[in-house]
C-alpha cells in the first residue's frame, strides 16, 4: 500500500502538495470579521478548509447563524458571534470570546468596511468621513493591537487586511472610502517590521471588482464594468473565493518569507501609487 502511495505521490506530485495544503492550518485559530457573506466568508471557508478554526461575525444574528450552518455544513470548525468592529465593547467581547472557546488567536483577518456615501470628495461630511475611517482603518488597527498579545504568546501569527483597487486608484463616487483603503496599504507597511519581531507576518489583499453584494453597483452597471475591463487582462468580474483563497495562502507557511506585502488579485488592472 505504501509503495502504491509513493508511485501515486512521485507520478502526480500536485496531488499530494494538495492534500498536505488541506491541512496547513491546522490548529489554527482564525478571527475574520465581517465574515457571514461575500469576500470575509469565502475567506472564513478558504481558512477552514484548511483546518483552521474560524470565528466568524456579523452586526446580525441572523447573518451569523446562516454563515454558521453553512460552514458546518462544509464540515468546517466555526464559531460565530455578532460584533461592530466600530464599537470598542464589541471588539473586546469579539476576542474575549475566542479565547474562550478557543484557546488562543493565530489569525486576523480583517476585512470589514462601509461606505454610506456616493459622490464629490468634497461633499462628504464629516459625520460620513469620520465613520468610514472609523470602521475601514481605525476598527482594523484597533483589533490587531487587541489579537497580538495573544498571537506572540503562541509563538506569532498572521494579520491580513482587505483593501482595495480603489486604494491604489482612487474611484469616482468613492473618494473617502478610497483613502480608507490606502490608509491599510500604508498600515501593512508599518507594521510588518515591528511585529516580525514576534514572528507575527502582516500582509494586505487588495481585490478587484469581486461580485459580491457590497460591490453589486459596480458589477451589476455595465457601463461601468466596461470601463474596468478595458484595464482589465481577465476581462470578468472576480469571485469571493478567488480572494479568499489568496486571504488564506497568506496565513499559511508557504507565505512565509512574505511580510508588508500587498497582493493585489484584480484581473490584471495595475496597482501603483
Amino acid at each position: 500500500m505504501l509503495r502504491s502511495v509513493y508511485r501515486c505521490l512521485r507520478t502526480n506530485p500536485v496531488a499530494g502538495q494538495r492534500s498536505m495544503s488541506q491541512s496547513s492550518l491546522a490548529g489554527k485559530i482564525a478571527i475574520v470579521t465581517a465574515s457571514t457573506d461575500g469576500i470575509g466568508l469565502a475567506a472564513a471557508q478558504a481558512l477552514g478548509k484548511r483546518g483552521a478554526h474560524v470565528v466568524v461575525s456579523s452586526r446580525r444574528q441572523a447573518n451569523v447563524d446562516k454563515a454558521v450552518a453553512l460552514l458546518q455544513s462544509q464540515s468546517i470548525q466555526v464559531t460565530g458571534t455578532t460584533c461592530n468592529v466600530g464599537m470598542e465593547e464589541d471588539r473586546e467581547k469579539l476576542v474575549q470570546l475566542t479565547l474562550d472557546q478557543c484557546g488562543g488567536i493565530d489569525i486576523l483577518v480583517s476585512n470589514a468596511a462601509v461606505n454610506p456615501f456616493f459622490g464629490n470628495i468634497m461633499e462628504t461630511s464629516e459625520a460620513v468621513w469620520d465613520k468610514i475611517m472609523a470602521v475601514n482603518v481605525k476598527s482594523a488597527f484597533l483589533m490587531t493591537k487587541l489579537v497580538v498579545p495573544h498571537m506572540a504568546q503562541r509563538g506569532g501569527g498572521n494579520v491580513v487586511f482587505v483593501s482595495s483597487v480603489a486604494g491604489y486608484q482612487p474611484m469616482p463616487g468613492l473618494g473617502a472610502y478610497s483613502v480608507s483603503k490606502t490608509a491599510l496599504l500604508g498600515l501593512t507597511r508599518a507594521l510588518a517590521p515591528e511585529l516580525a519581531q514576534e514572528n507575527i507576518r502582516v500582509n494586505c489583499v487588495a481585490p478587484g471588482v469581486i461580485k459580491t453584494r457590497f460591490s453589486s453597483s459596480l458589477w451589476k452597471n455595465e457601463d461601468i464594468m466596461d470601463g474596468f475591463k478595458q484595464n482589465m487582462s481577465i476581462k470578468r468580474v472576480g469571485e469571493p473565493e478567488e480572494i479568499g483563497g489568496v486571504v488564506a495562502f497568506l496565513c499559511t507557511d508557504e507565505a512565509s518569507y512574505i511580510t508588508g506585502e500587498t497582493i493585489a488579485a484584480t484581473g490584471g488592472i495595475g496597482c501603483r501609487l
